[in-house]
């Protein structure tokens, strides 16, 4: 058991560093200077169900302080979808279809949608997202940058449906956002999530269209990499968008974070590992049950020192600080069980997931 515990010691320190390395060197992405003239854009938002809050984060997209028209644009698959009675009244473009063109139903929605969008210009964005007024200013300006196919932003917690929502939301602001900038910063990962991908007409038919990865479970991915193929790069806005997590329970909770941990595994199995290997406190009780007690502190020390720093640079208060061990446990737990599973909740439906990150009709 020494020399388990000593290794699990070392890797807890090999942890530790790397988290304050992350907080030393974690800022905002730069923003692309201003244009002097806007294009017109269409905002895609695919919807499912009355999240909470949805009407209310919807209209931050009809708020924008952008100098050129923006059309919204909100498409359900079911004309029973509750959601069509979040959205009434408000000045957006409504699209009701139930085609079926893949196995990604998100896809699907996005390629019926298609059809009522009027500008060039299209950024796509998932419904629990929470922008701010000159959100469009920053995308649009970065995609109008030479060698830029599609922007990005990443995003942090808020969690609109109970204290669970909000663990939740704890996980991402302490966990995924620090991660992801840091990574993204060094050339480490390029990143092109659902948050918000803005990209042009052209290059989308250029990838194929939305039908290039309707059977894709890692669609935003996906996107991204077909981008790259074109020889263009995915740039990082600088908003921090919201993610309005609306998971009312434990089941919800962790049937949505396996869902985001199989589809980073599927896509990068090494880096989802080493992802875990670099959680100090989880590592650090295994230490402590092997003999080696003082790692913990350290570990304590070293990921609250990335929550305060997230705090003072993006200036929110992500909740207490001694909720980090229990939310940093939950997500080692997790990621163990990552490893044995092979579908994913997506909604109430049971998907496969071939090792290509591809959806079967049935998991198990």
């Amino acid at each position: 058991m020494t020399g388990l515990g000593g290794a699990l010691a070392a890797l807890t320190l090999a942890g530790c560093a790397y988290q304050l390395l992350t907080a030393l060197t974690t800022r905002r992405p730069r923003a692309a200077p201003a244009l002097t003239e806007y294009p017109p854009v269409t905002i895609l938002k695919p919807l499912h169900g009355a999240e909470p809050r949805l009407r209310e984060n919807l209209t931050t997209y009809l708020a924008q302080d952008y100098p050129a028209a923006v059309q919204v644009v909100c498409g359900v698959q079911d004309p029973y979808d509750p959601a069509l009675l979040a959205i009434a009244g408000m000045a957006v473009s409504v699209v009701c279809d139930a085609s079926r063109h893949g196995s990604n139903a998100k896809v699907s929605n996005l390629i019926n949608m298609m059809a009522a969008a009027q500008h060039d210009v299209l950024v796509l964005s998932d419904s629990d997202i929470v922008v701010p007024s000159n959100y469009l200013r920053q995308v649009v300006a970065a995609l109008a940058q030479p060698g830029v196919g599609a922007v990005t932003c990443f995003y942090r917690g808020r969690g609109d449906g109970n204290e669970w929502s909000r663990f939740a939301a704890y996980g991402i602001d302490t966990g995924y956002l620090p991660s992801g900038l840091f990574a993204s910063r060094l050339g480490l990962a390029q990143p092109c999530m659902g948050s918000t991908i803005a990209l042009t007409r052209e290059t989308l038919a250029q990838i194929g269209g939305f039908d290039a990865v309707a059977d894709v479970l890692a669609d935003d991915y996906a996107l991204g990499e077909a981008v790259r193929s074109l020889g263009l790069r995915v740039a990082v806005a600088p908003p921090i968008v919201i993610h309005a997590g609306t998971e009312r329970g434990p089941r919800a909770l962790i049937a949505h974070e396996l869902r985001w941990n199989v589809t980073i595994f599927r896509l990068s199995p090494w880096g989802f590992a080493g992802l875990g290997l670099l959680s100090p406190i989880p590592i650090s009780v295994l230490a402590w049950a092997c003999g080696f007690p003082l790692v913990f502190l350290p570990a304590i020390f070293a990921r609250a020192v990335v929550a305060l720093r997230i705090r003072s640079l993006f200036r929110y208060a992500p909740v207490s600080i001694r909720w980090l061990p229990h939310r940093d446990l939950l997500s080692f737990v997790l990621f163990v069980a990552t490893f044995f599973r092979q579908s994913v909740d997506w909604r109430g439906r049971t998907l496969g997931v071939t090792r290509s990150g591809r959806i079967t009709n049935e998991g198990k």
